[in-house]
């Protein structure tokens, strides 16, 4: 073969071939236009892996030195939107090595000594999501910060909780966290025969260390699995607060006011203002879901190694980082933009007969079984629904008709202070409780 007909092959592997790739397969197989995104992980594992070649004798000096020029100008092509993606080059790793190899020549092709784009790839995501994952940590403080700051503002403000019908607080959080994954670097399925220095090459990544098996080097995405559905468990949270907002503000609860800028209007009803960021994050849960469920789908029927059904792990992976993103960003934003309710929250907690249960922890206290006094306080509410009031506005001797052990310092429990007050323990709704968790959250944070 000339070198004008090798000049022809566009593609890396296309030597073996007697035709062309067809324009319709070139535009279904290649992904350069959604992992182009994942060009500053290629081209830091490159440098790594180049760095290597040239320690361990595998290239020159010369051929090092000449590859860290061409990346260097790569990155400022890209940079400045003047590098310009094709199609025919399928991916984002051969786009780079090709503009490589124009820069420099024959040192460009000897970059690929020793690995494959399969063990690239997969370098190159774990490489990303590590930034992202860092990224979306900081977004998670900022909105525990937020969640801590409303908090702390509500201190004393009392908020009927719907499951059990008890006065309840906020300020509870949680996020996802995710391993920092190996390095990969096995070529492959089957290693190879290059004296590579894997360990090497992951201490310049700054990575824990190298997957043991090339087998799982190139086709695990076990790391991808397990961030989507941390992200996914993030989403559950976060889509389970949006709920709350969403019932909060409207008509039927009044609780809160969250910020113009965070809703709209209707374009039929002039009074109406719809809650629209909440329940887009409601919605977009939904996508986040879905991602987890295409990835373990795409990763059931492989047999081991690579295979091309790992092209589509990137769309739903990148979809996921960037929709949690957005929504950590604006969801913290918004909830600084909320205005709390303090009188609408208390008339709707005196509204549920929120008491009744320290009337009967009052009737334990008294040495009446927990089953008895759970009865006897039915009996009470009964009594105060019929008259239409709060069991604190029962007179004792209507109170005494239910069991003659309640006294006059009954009053004392079955007032929403006083509710509070006497769960004055670790995770407690009285204020003092409250406070601290606010203080040890805000510790945490820094």
């Amino acid at each position: 073969m000339t070198q004008n007909q090798l000049d022809k092959k566009s593609e890396a592997w296309s030597a073996l071939f007697s035709e062309p790739m067809s324009d319709l397969v070139k535009r279904y197989t290649s992904s350069v236009f959604f992992d182009k995104r994942l060009w500053q992980a290629d081209i830091q594992g490159s440098l790594a892996h180049a760095g290597m070649l040239a320690a361990q004798g595998i290239i020159s000096v010369q051929d090092h030195a000449a590859i860290e020029r061409g990346m260097a100008q790569i990155r400022s092509e890209i940079e400045s939107g003047a590098f310009e993606w094709k199609l025919d080059l399928e991916d984002v790793h051969l786009n780079i090595e090709a503009r490589l190899t124009q820069l420099v020549g024959d040192a460009g092709k000897r970059l690929h000594t020793g690995r494959s784009r399969n063990d690239q790839v997969a370098t190159d995501v774990r490489l990303w999501l590590r930034g992202e994952i860092d990224l979306i940590g900081d977004l998670l403080v900022e909105l525990q910060k937020a969640l801590v700051d409303i908090a702390e503002k509500n201190v004393d403000v009392i908020l009927p909780g719907f499951t059990h019908l008890q006065p309840r607080r906020g300020a509870h959080e949680r996020g996802p966290q995710a391993r920092q994954p190996p390095a990969p670097g096995r070529r492959r399925a089957g290693g190879t025969s290059y004296p590579l220095d894997r360990e090497l090459v992951a201490r310049t990544l700054g990575m824990d260390g190298v997957c043991q098996n090339s087998l799982d080097a190139v086709s695990d995405r076990d790391f991808a699995i397990e961030f989507t559905s941390a992200a996914s468990l993030c989403m559950v949270h976060v889509s389970r607060m949006s709920e709350e907002l969403i019932l909060w503000m409207s008509q039927n609860f009044g609780f809160i006011r969250i910020a113009d800028r965070f809703c709209t209007g209707s374009s039929i009803m002039p009074q109406k203002k719809n809650p629209d960021v909440p329940e887009l994050v409601r919605g977009k849960s939904g996508r986040v879901f879905g991602a987890l469920t295409g990835l373990l789908t795409l990763m059931k029927g492989q047999p081991l190694a690579y295979n091309k059904d790992n092209q589509e792990d990137k769309e739903p992976l990148f979809d996921t980082v960037d929709t949690l993103k957005d929504t950590l960003r604006i969801f913290a934003e918004m909830i600084g933009g909320i205005t709390v309710k303090p009188e609408a929250m208390e008339a709707a907690t005196l509204r549920g007969y929120a008491t009744a249960t320290d009337l009967a922890d009052y009737l334990v206290k008294k040495g009446l079984p927990f089953r008895d006094a759970h009865e006897t306080v039915a009996h009470a509410v009964k009594a105060a629904t019929s008259h239409q009031v709060d069991l604190a506005e029962l007179p004792l001797a209507v109170l005494q008709q239910f069991n003659p052990s309640i006294e006059k310092d009954v009053y004392d429990v079955l007032s929403l202070r006083g509710s509070l007050n006497a769960r004055n323990i670790l995770g407690g709704t009285a204020p003092a409780q409250v406070k601290a968790q606010v203080a040890r959250h805000r510790a945490r944070l820094g």
